[in-house]
């Protein structure tokens, strides 16, 4: 595929790029439509930078979807949400299938609708099989309830005996985390210009690159994805290590 910004190496792309979908309602407010009118057209950036995402042979995408904050919002808006989510994955399976793309899911998922979960639960079995990129979505999650309940977990097991507690450090707890088996996120993208993470993998994201970007995401394209990867590439990604150390290694 051609890329349009030829400085972006493809032998440099982050195996794992995490994004905050945000500003769809004030996209339509900008159109003098109501909120859910922007979550619907916001559809289609999802699948744009699916799309890319996958041409450019990114391992995972995470799509920060709904999180537990979210059932705060006007019923109208949640409903419409819940139903929106629905007759997307529906529509949008054979296309997954397609271009070899499994779906996964994070999040308190059981809390879920049952015919939201009814509709995910199917998708993700019915993609299972492909290997070409995981797309996960983070659907009624929330960082801190992920947290609390691996500490919850691995408690419950020091309790009954089954671990000790000297036994626990950062290889075990992230065993327990909902990403278990994801890499960390190399990238982490927010749209809409707000500058904060938002209770979103907090414990994976800790030496992620953040791209803040004022684009709102029904506007997000395959070319603002390619200038935050490009961005990303131009960063020397230290880990604690100084520059030096970093160009000797």
């Amino acid at each position: 595929m051609e890329l349009p910004f030829q400085h972006i190496d493809k032998d440099g792309l982050p195996k794992h790029i995490a994004i905050i979908m945000d500003g769809n309602g004030r996209w339509a407010k900008q159109q003098s439509k109501p909120r859910v009118f922007g979550h619907k057209n916001g559809v289609r950036a999802v699948r744009d930078v699916t799309e890319a995402a996958a041409e450019l042979g990114i391992e995972y995408l995470t799509l920060y979807a709904f999180s537990k904050e979210n059932w705060k919002r006007p019923q109208v808006e949640v409903d419409t949400l819940m139903k929106l989510f629905i007759t997307t994955v529906s529509k949008e399976l054979k296309t997954l299938n397609e271009n070899n793309i499994r779906l996964e899911a994070i999040g308190d998922l059981d809390a879920l609708p049952d015919d939201t979960l009814h509709a995910l639960t199917y998708a993700i079995e019915n993609t299972a099989h492909n290997d070409h990129m995981t797309l996960v979505l983070a659907l009624n999650y929330s960082a801190r309830w992920e947290i609390v309940e691996t500490a919850k977990q691995l408690a419950g097991q020091v309790a009954d005996g089954t671990s000790d507690v000297r036994d626990i450090d950062e290889e075990l707890f992230e065993s327990h985390l909902t990403t278990c088996g994801y890499p960390d996120p190399e990238l982490l993208i927010r749209t809409s210009g707000e500058s904060r993470v938002s209770n979103f993998l907090l414990w994976q994201i800790s030496y992620s690159e953040l791209i803040f970007t004022s684009t709102l995401w029904p506007d997000f394209t395959k070319a603002d994805l390619y200038r935050a990867i490009a961005e990303y590439q131009r960063r020397e990604r230290r880990f604690g290590m100084t520059s030096e150390q970093v160009t000797k290694s």
